[in-house]
């Protein structure tokens, strides 16, 4: 996805060239009812707010400029790039699995027989299936380019005072306001790919301002709206930001079909394709706690827009399909949804065959040197890698510490049993499973404003005993003062706390010191394939489990095996890399083929320090550079959801799971070891008995 330099030049010369064409075929119809395809996946993504002006590159570009045109004296023709376009992708999408299931069979019949026909074979396929994959995801990043028409309606800099006044009555302040009073720019130095004598860059803008340059062209392509997405709660609330847009299509819808080529016009559509992206993105966190919100736009919608034009309903179907989707009707998801889940099914299923391909590539990521010791352990662990339980029905949990239909009562009879009995690898696979279920459902704009929710830099500064909904908001909040926020940072937190309680109850519940050296190795091997696995959210869970002062005191630490116990030193060391930088596990390329599982209190505290500082300047524009790079850490959220962990589910395992950790969540660890009598250092009773005498005697001698 990354650019190899070309920036917003290239991305205007086809925005115009795009229009014109647009011009030319549609001619007065612009407010004419769409077509599904036409209004398909408005919103730009994760990677536009990461990469910026660089998610599209000139490779991109070229491509998309030479489909449609048979000959090549033709001009550019949209329809023609699209129905191109998608034949390509589905003819490439359709070889793409049928070799991977010859991957499959292959890699079967080399099991069983162990030919060398069969084994020289498999690298070239791994190679083919590699190339396979890059060339099907450089086709969608080119649809995902294609699609963007929302560029066609962007306007120009000098048009941006007409957005200011739009929809206002008093216009008599709004005299004066223009450009300058609004936006503040800076210039970059001569751009290499188009000669340029340079490039205005958004610096810092008024809440007007910053909603207005929505409306500038390359506002899409250059990452700015699905930055501003994520960030404009702490300059205005959603109300205002609703109501900025209804103001535009209200004061342009009735004069917008007039003239295909004013203002007017690409104010209008730019304001439905704005507020389309809106809901796409962040209908969870904005529009689904907040009622009156909906309500608000609903109405507008049904009385002011549905009998005009097809963009009411189109609009009106996608909140109806964001409402199923949060509640869970995937039978109501529209059409374009199913077709994205088909089209990631393949993504899915190549990288759990050609997991082999990168076994070990996520160690090679880090920086710091892993013992040499560990391989014995790790083979260990992979022959017993096919001795799961049995696939039983899978428990009806929204999280894992919530209750499940097997009663509590049953994991407790089987107690830490189990955790000993499965394998490392077998444990790590399913806590993984257990840890996406949860971290799927958060958006990046949870992780904003956490202080706000009392997170803290060691542990999460809400007290038991008091609810979320008690927390004080007026000393640390940096959202305005209306803005509802969605706290489900909270609930994640929550679940990271009660892992790490569960991990620390099993083993100071163990009664002999047998036992908890068992159960500490168990769950070291077990952060340890973790982090290997690049689930960093569970693998730091553990470590906090197994730092806690009761743990850390326990006598079988003097006993572990020394291989093992380095376990616990590259634990740290994976801590001290993920506290090092905001963006390290974005860094190459292996994040976009290999799951990641962030941990969310490493980022929240890495937003925490982003947020230090003013959002403002003297003048009282807030900084937009400070919300940029903000939105940038925050997006890589949605960027390591779209790679999912593919692992077989063991759901006699996670009920187990589930169970061992909801009986855990909330006790007292240091109360559940004074009960046991192995969690103290033993002295003998000879030896006991001595020091007692002598000291017995320093007594009496200081007394003579």
């Amino acid at each position: 996805l990354q650019s190899n330099g070309c920036g917003p030049g290239f991305a205007e010369e086809n925005t115009s060239s795009v229009e014109q064409a647009m011009i030319k075929t549609a001619g007065n119809t612009y407010l004419a009812s769409p077509n599904l395809p036409d209004f398909c996946g408005c919103s730009p993504g994760w990677s536009s707010a990461f990469y910026g002006a660089e998610c599209f590159d000139s490779e991109v570009h070229s491509y998309l400029k030479n489909l449609g045109k048979q000959k090549s004296s033709e001009s550019q023709n949209i329809d023609a790039k699209k129905v191109e376009l998608e034949q390509l992708l589905m003819m490439e999408t359709k070889n793409y699995r049928k070799t991977i299931k010859f991957y499959q069979k292959l890699l079967q019949k080399e099991r069983r027989s162990k030919g060398p026909e069969t084994k020289s074979m498999l690298p070239k396929l791994r190679q083919q299936l590699q190339e396979m994959k890059s060339k099907v995801q450089f086709l969608e990043l080119v649809k995902k380019y294609q699609m963007m028409y929302a560029e066609q309606w962007g306007v120009e800099s000098y048009v941006l005072p007409t957005v200011f006044h739009n929809g206002k009555d008093d216009t008599m302040d709004m005299a004066l306001m223009d450009e300058s009073s609004l936006l503040l720019y800076y210039n970059t130095e001569k751009h290499q790919c188009n000669n340029q004598n340079g490039v205005r860059v958004l610096q810092a803008g008024t809440p007007l301002g910053l909603m207005a340059y929505l409306y500038s062209r390359n506002a899409f392509l250059e990452g700015y709206v699905q930055q501003f997405l994520y960030t404009f709660r702490y300059f205005c609330t959603q109300e205002e930001f609703l109501q900025f847009l209804l103001d535009r299509i209200s004061s342009t819808l009735s004069s917008a079909s007039l003239d295909p080529s004013t203002s007017l016009t690409k104010i209008c559509n730019r304001s439905f394709y704005i507020l389309q992206a809106w809901i796409e993105d962040c209908y969870s966190v904005d529009f689904a706690t907040n009622t009156d919100l909906l309500g608000t736009l609903k109405e507008f919608i049904s009385s002011k827009v549905a009998s005009l034009n097809g963009y009411g309903e189109r609009l009106l179907s996608l909140l109806e399909d964001a409402s199923a989707r949060k509640s869970g009707s995937a039978d109501l998801c529209s059409g374009v949804d199913k077709c994205k889940e088909e089209s990631e099914e393949g993504r899915k299923t190549l990288h759990s065959l050609c997991k082999k391909l990168s076994e070990d590539v996520s160690r090679k990521n880090f920086h710091w040197k892993l013992s040499k010791g560990m391989g014995p352990i790790a083979q260990y662990q992979r022959e017993r890698l096919h001795t799961g339980s049995a696939v039983l029905p899978k428990p009806c949990c929204s999280s894992f510490t919530e209750e499940s239909s097997v009663s509590l009562a049953r994991a407790d009879e089987v107690g830490p049993v189990l955790l000993i009995e499965c394998s490392a690898q077998q444990l790590c696979w399913q806590l993984t499973l257990l840890q996406q279920e949860v971290f799927n459902k958060c958006h990046p704009v949870h992780f904003l404003n956490s202080r706000a929710l009392g997170v803290k830099d060691k542990c999460v500064a809400v007290p038991k005993a008091v609810s979320a909904e008690t927390v004080s908001l007026k000393v640390c909040n940096l959202f305005l003062s209306k803005c509802i926020q969605d706290q489900y940072l909270l609930q994640l937190l929550k679940n990271a706390d009660s892992i790490s309680t569960w991990v620390a109850a099993e083993i100071v519940t163990c009664h002999t010191t047998k036992r908890q050296v068992s159960l500490l190795s168990k769950f070291l091997l077990i952060a340890k394939c973790c982090y290997e696995q690049r689930n960093f959210a569970t693998a730091m869970q553990i470590l906090a489990g197994l730092e806690n002062l009761i743990v850390r005191q326990l006598p079988a630490w003097k006993i572990l095996p020394a291989k093992v116990a380095e376990i616990m030193e590259e634990l740290k060391a994976v801590e001290v890399f993920l506290k090092s930088d905001s963006l390290c596990l974005m860094e190459g390329d292996r994040f976009k083929t290999l799951p990641t599982i962030p941990s969310a209190h490493v980022l929240a505290m890495h937003v925490q320090q982003l947020e230090t500082g003013g959002f403002t300047m003297t003048n009282g524009a807030h900084k937009w550079t400070k919300l940029r790079n903000i939105a940038k850490v925050v997006s890589q959220v949605h960027a390591f959801q779209e790679n999912p962990y593919t692992y077989a589910p063991d759901f006699k395992l996670q009920s187990y799971l589930r169970q061992r950790i909801t009986r855990f969540k909330d006790v007292d660890i240091s109360a559940l070891a004074a009960d046991n009598c192995a969690n103290f250092h033993q002295i003998p009773a000879e030896k006991h008995s001595r020091k007692i005498q002598d000291t017995l005697h320093r007594m009496k001698a200081t007394f003579q």
